[in-house]
């Protein structure tokens, strides 16, 4: 009998929080999740994506069921053991001063970042540094050349939302607290700005 992971009503990142601890008690098994949103539904699948499990979806009405799969051979997979370095990104200017020159920092420092030969495995932005990651933003290109790169980009959706530019979202993916807490603890070395 299969598991059943039932998220419905739950808030993010509590439908993520439930999954992982369910397959993280087994070494291998099957499970669906049950979850009533987009954000989870997409979060429970970046989660399954990142350890190499197996996905498939179904919409029945307004709910979603996402069967996940874990066996040893996608632990083997998983690039989990591999050195990782985060970089975190919590305002679109660099320094403390002056405002216009900390954004001209913060675009020099994404530009020098991009031109370097040790890139982080992932970029974070969290509160104003969301804005860094929409369109308009003079940052962008840069951006774009590390995702092209290799570099995972995440933005705070909880961010987006609050500032109302989530739809502006131009590089990199919206993630939440829980995988952000994750990629951060899991990191071998972690720098924030």
């Amino acid at each position: 009998m299969e598991h059943i992971i039932n998220c419905k009503g739950l808030k993010c990142p509590q439908p993520v929080i439930d999954t992982k601890k369910y397959f993280d008690s087994i070494k291998e098994g099957t499970a669906t999740v049950i979850v009533d949103n987009d954000v989870s539904k997409d979060n429970i699948c970046k989660f399954a994506k990142n350890n190499n499990f197996t996905t498939k979806i179904e919409q029945k009405e307004d709910l979603f069921y996402i069967t996940i799969k874990k066996d040893v051979s996608s632990c083997e997979l998983c690039q989990c053991n591999q050195e990782t370095f985060t970089i975190v990104i919590s305002n679109n200017k660099l320094g403390l001063g002056d405002d216009k020159l900390g954004i001209t920092l913060m675009k020099s420092y994404l530009y020098a970042l991009s031109e370097s030969k040790y890139l982080p495995t992932n970029l974070i932005f969290l509160n104003g540094g969301v804005k860094l990651t929409v369109e308009g933003s003079d940052c962008i290109d840069n951006l774009k050349v590390l995702d092209k790169k290799g570099v995972n980009i995440y933005s705070c959706g909880t961010c987006l939302d609050f500032y109302g530019i989530k739809e502006k979202l131009s590089v990199g993916e919206i993630t939440n607290m829980y995988d952000i807490v994750e990629k951060m603890n899991s990191s071998d070395k972690t720098i924030k700005l």
